[in-house]
């Protein structure tokens, strides 16, 4: 049996980043709901929390997981099931695109307390600001339409 610990934060946003999560219950529910089905799918999330456009969430990722399929459970599911249970006032869909960027064991304890406190930290910086921190922080590169 392999021991493995591999962590990832996972951030992503609602489509078009309207803040379509506009509640704290909501969210509440929402991540909630997140956590008991990524249980019943064998996905071990750490932390989980957002914001009214977007969601952080620390995974422990198994050993037969891939980062694309983690995506696709946690977001494709929970879009389903606010839709289906009428949770928003239009459509919900979550964006396409993620962040995934690896925590080490020395930092998770930091990305834990991040995720904890979103709430407060989205009452001083916006998500869009928050994306352009990231960008330039991981040294991803923006691809720019011919």
């Amino acid at each position: 049996m392999p021991f493995v610990k591999v962590y990832i934060h996972f951030i992503w946003s609602t489509k078009n980043r309207v803040p379509l999560l506009d509640s704290i219950n909501l969210r509440t529910n929402l991540w909630s709901h997140i956590r008991e089905n990524a249980v019943k799918k064998g996905i071990f999330i750490d932390h989980i929390n957002g914001y009214s456009d977007h969601c952080h969430c620390l995974v422990s990722m198994g050993i037969d997981q891939t980062m694309q399929k983690l995506m696709q459970l946690i977001k494709g599911e929970s879009s389903f099931w606010i839709n289906k249970n009428k949770l928003t006032q239009e459509k919900f869909e979550w964006q396409d695109e993620y962040f995934a960027v690896s925590v080490s064991e020395s930092m998770v304890d930091n990305v834990r307390a991040y995720i904890r406190n979103q709430e407060v930290h989205h009452k001083r910086k916006t998500f869009q600001e928050e994306y352009e921190e990231l960008i330039v922080k991981y040294g991803f590169e923006r691809f720019k339409d011919k």
